[in-house]
């Protein structure tokens, strides 16, 4: 049995780093994370291929040598995947359809012979008894959440690793909150599963066999949800890491209450994590207790904010406008809160009702839903899909200056400086790679000579910044102007 298992090209978007991939020689930011794991669950004796449309086009003779296409998808790749469909078709190829695109819009893909809606844990095993015995079914779904200490080693040795500017992982699934507007809950569930400390630092060694050196985003929605566990877990990286020279540098999703926990903030920089990403939502309280986002209200989050960056994580903050307890001076308050609070990488997104959430239930109950979303909250056309307590005309229209404004060239420099100073880098561990060194002189053409005046300007500046004020700070520095180069290009030259 061939098996091709096809990742879709991902839109433009701000995670997409489509820009900033153009100066670390990459051709995507993220591997199909779940298309390996999923081959890595297939039969031993069947052949397997994964393609990412990210970093390799599709050729028809691709589709020819396989018995099945497996399609792993997110909202955001609709476009690519519906064009893989088509030609699937086109050729006569069985195709299966999962992920979270499948789950959400099973209905939109007729075409696709097999649908498995729910984890793979859950339905694999029965979709693929039926393959062999040749009786598969239209329709897997499953509610179930299987524990994930059966979950296989990703297939590293079926990509070319070395076509990402960052490795992916997971350690759990799974968020003990009930936000209103996300679907995370609806396809991992309240309780938050983990796999073994012995199955993390297997699929650690794993990387590091493959050669892998540099950053791993651990792709939890949550991976602070199980704190005991969590912290056991990293007191066993910390060991691997000692042992292995800190080859690799972490970052991953929390939620706010990471800063009510020293020891596991402490724990988290030693194993070496260096970012974090939050979702922060809104600096508006009544906003937060709309959506549910209680455990936002504990502190004043700009103190949670502080205290994680003082503790030496970097922080990227997750924002949202368009509730219905926004008022007018919601785009005032939002810049501000980011500006003071050094908040580097912002991502502001237009609220989006995303089906299966309570958010859109909710709306559809009151005949405010306008169309389904893109996957793409940034994106004016295709988020805020639903008629808004103020205008949504207006919305748009504010939402595109504030992004405008959040990612000028002053304003950017101006928030590294902020952060700069609320910053406490922990010691440096592990050694600056050649691919960093490289990167660096590619910044300095892209950014110091080619970038339009006022972002060489200020490029030129902050760099002057780190050397004579932060030079423990370089890295991050460089690291920031080469995302910011990416916003503003997705910002100012596509929106």
């Amino acid at each position: 049995m061939n098996i091709l298992l096809i990742y879709p090209k991902v839109s433009k978007t701000f995670w997409s780093f489509s820009h900033a991939l153009k100066i670390v020689r990459k051709k995507a930011a993220f591997p199909p994370l779940g298309a390996l794991t999923v081959a890595a669950m297939l039969p031993k004796e069947w052949n397997k291929r994964v393609l990412d449309l990210n970093t390799t086009p599709l050729k028809d003779d691709d589709l020819k040598w396989a018995d099945y296409v497996f399609i792993s998808a997110m909202v955001a790749q609709r476009k690519s995947t519906e064009e893989v469909i088509q030609r699937c078709k086109r050729l006569g190829i069985k195709m299966a359809g999962g992920g979270p695109l499948f789950l959400c819009y099973h209905q939109d893909f007729p075409d696709v012979d097999h649908l498995i809606l729910g984890e793979g844990e859950a339905l694999l095993p029965e979709f693929i008894s039926d393959i062999i015995s040749g009786t598969p079914k239209k329709i897997y779904r499953s509610d179930a959440h299987p524990p994930l200490d059966k979950t296989p080693v990703p297939r590293w040795d079926l990509i070319d690793i070395h076509n990402y500017s960052t490795m992916s992982i997971q350690y759990s699934r799974g968020c003990p909150y009930d936000c209103e507007f996300c679907d995370i809950i609806v396809m991992n569930g309240r309780k938050p599963r983990t796999k073994t400390n012995e199955q993390m630092i297997k699929e650690l060694e794993a990387l590091y066999k493959r050669g892998w050196r540099g950053a791993v985003f651990i792709v939890d929605d949550n991976f602070i949800g199980n704190k005991g566990k969590v912290k056991k877990l990293l007191v066993e990286v910390i060991k691997w890491q000692e042992e292995k020279g800190y080859p690799f540098t972490f970052f991953t999703e929390a939620s706010v209450d990471l800063a009510d926990d020293d020891k596991l903030l402490e724990l988290m920089v030693q194993a070496g994590f260096d970012k974090v990403f939050l979702g922060l939502e809104t600096p508006e309280e009544e906003s937060l207790q709309e959506c549910g986002k209680y455990q936002n209200l504990k502190h004043n989050l700009s103190w949670s904010v502080r205290k994680i960056q003082k503790h030496g994580l970097a922080i990227m903050g997750g924002f949202i406008i368009g509730f219905d307890h926004d008022k007018p001076d919601i785009f005032k308050k939002q810049f501000n809160f980011i500006q003071d609070n050094g908040i580097v990488t912002a991502m502001i997104g237009l609220l989006t009702a995303i089906p299966t959430t309570r958010l859109y239930k909710r709306l559809e109950k009151e005949g405010r839903i306008l169309f389904d979303p893109s996957g793409d909250n940034t994106d004016k056309e295709g988020s805020l899909n639903f008629i808004p307590k103020m205008d949504r005309d207006w919305i748009i229209s504010e939402y595109q200056k504030l992004m405008k404004k959040v990612y000028e060239p002053s304003v950017y420099y101006r928030r590294i400086l902020r952060f700069l100073k609320l910053y406490n880098k922990p010691r440096k561990r592990g050694k600056i790679l050649l691919e960093d060194l490289i990167t660096f002189l590619r910044s300095l053409w892209y950014m110091g000579i080619r970038d339009c005046e006022r972002g060489r300007r200020f490029f030129w500046k902050a760099l002057w910044t780190a050397i004579t004020h932060y030079p423990k700070c370089f890295v991050e520095v460089v690291t920031w102007e080469v995302y910011g180069y990416h916003f503003r290009k997705l910002f100012f030259e596509e929106r």
